[in-house]
């Protein structure tokens, strides 16, 4: 589609109502949605969407973290037993 030509990006077959203001796409009535006051297409309004949410929760302890302390008992055990074994 031809930028500027008066259709909508996302459906060629209908008339555009406006212009996104962040990709500058012609949009229909379906597609716009008004967020913060500004049009924007539902791509651009999911992408701003994400970047409000910032990053996801962190989880202290994942599998991978229990697994790796774990490991690193086991690790620390052994060289205990290794050095006792040594000496006596």
């Amino acid at each position: 589609m031809i930028q500027g030509s008066g259709r909508c990006h996302y459906h060629p077959d209908r008339a555009g109502l406006g212009v996104c203001v962040e990709c500058r796409r012609v949009i229909c009535r379906e597609c716009t949605t008004q967020f913060e006051g500004i049009n924007r297409c539902a791509s651009c309004l999911d992408t701003r969407r994400k970047a409000l949410e910032g990053p996801p929760p962190r989880r202290e302890w994942s599998v991978a973290h229990v697994v790796l302390a774990l490991v690193g008992v086991v690790l620390v055990w052994g060289g205990v037993l290794l050095a006792a074994h040594a000496v006596g």
